[in-house]
Order: C-alpha cells, then structure tokens, then sequence
C-alpha cells in the first residue's frame, strides 16, 4: 500500500461550519478513506496556508484519486494537496539509481 500525506484548507463556510457546530471530523476521514480501500493513520489542523493534514495509505493511485476526488466534489474544501510518502521504495529507488547508468549529464557539462 502506498503512503500519503494530504494538506486541506476549508472553505468559509466550512469554517463557519464547524466554528457554529465545533466537531471532530476524523470519523468521516476514516470512513471516506476506508470507503476506498485506504487507511487514516493520523490527522491533525494545523496553522498556516492548510487547516489540516493527515497521514494515511490505499492500495493503489487510483484508489487515492478517486477518494480525494470525491471529497473535493463536496465543496468543503478550498484547496486540496496531495504527497506521495516513501518508505522502503525510497531505498529501492537509490539501488535503481545507483544500477542504471543512463549517460545524463547536466546542461553546462
């Protein structure tokens, strides 16, 4: 399963939302993820250019777009950010690196 790491912000009225009715959402992550085969490993608000962030893996991209697809079709959200997270494919992917010599050089070589 792959990893990834969402960035939110709300829309006005969402924030106006929750501010009129304070609630914990991470419920109706877990259940929209899982909804697509994925898993919620830990969400957080945060200050600064997001409202929040999470941690959570699907078994595949397509399961992964087509979750985050449907949250942004809610309107709930202003500005969606999605990052590929590596865990042990990070390694394998130096080992490729290192074992395919492709001649590259940079542009002032």
């Amino acid at each position: 399963m792959s990893h990834f790491m969402l960035r939110w912000q709300f829309t006005d009225t969402s924030t106006r939302a929750l501010v009129g009715l304070p609630q914990d959402r991470s419920g109706a992550a877990t259940a929209l993820l899982e909804g697509f085969g994925g898993k919620l490993h830990g969400s957080y608000r945060s200050f600064g250019d997001y409202d929040g962030v999470a941690i959570c893996e699907f078994p595949d991209f397509t399961a992964a777009a087509a979750c985050l697809m449907a949250a942004a079709a809610t309107g709930a959200f202003a500005r969606f950010e999605t990052t590929t997270l590596l865990a042990h494919e990070a390694e394998a992917a130096m080992q490729h690196a290192h074992d395919t010599r492709t001649g590259c050089q940079p542009p002032h070589a």
